[in-house]
């Protein structure tokens, strides 16, 4: 196996991960999110109101595509977005009903995902991987 191989090997498995976690949420009936708005819904899991500059440092991207993401969210029900009273270049995101109600489904693709992503694998196996990965985002 060549060095490069392990660049289109990781490009394989993402898409791989992308058709599963996809195909599991509309068998849960969830239609028109990406898998791209699934850092913003883990983000506001753990913080259920952010602004839209937290949302951008936590999932490591741009404003102008958090906002086109966020947008989405929002037309679709998921999330609301409010200007702060003080400050109204501060605009705050938060989950509605209907986004919270999505939590527990993300937890069981995910897990499903996570037996299914570590099959076979042992825990030093696991640490290693995630070690290695770890080194190569940060040499990019």
């Amino acid at each position: 196996m060549e060095t490069r191989d392990a660049i289109s090997l990781t490009s394989k498995i993402r898409e791989k991960v992308n058709r599963f976690i996809v195909t599991e949420m509309m068998k849960y009936g969830i239609d028109g999110i990406g898998t791209s708005h699934g850092d913003i819904f883990y983000a506001l899991f753990k913080n259920p109101k952010l602004t839209m500059a937290d949302i951008s440092k936590k999932i490591n991207k741009d404003k102008s595509t958090v906002t086109a993401l966020v947008d989405k969210l929002v037309r679709l029900g998921y999330v609301t977005k409010e200007r702060d009273k003080e400050d109204t270049r501060v605009v705050y995101v938060a989950l509605t009903n209907k986004g919270s109600e999505l939590e527990p489904i993300f937890e069981t693709i995910s897990k499903e995902l996570l037996d299914m992503f570590y099959l076979n694998i042992s825990e030093k196996e696991k640490e290693d991987l995630l070690n290695v990965l770890k080194k190569i985002y940060g040499n990019l």
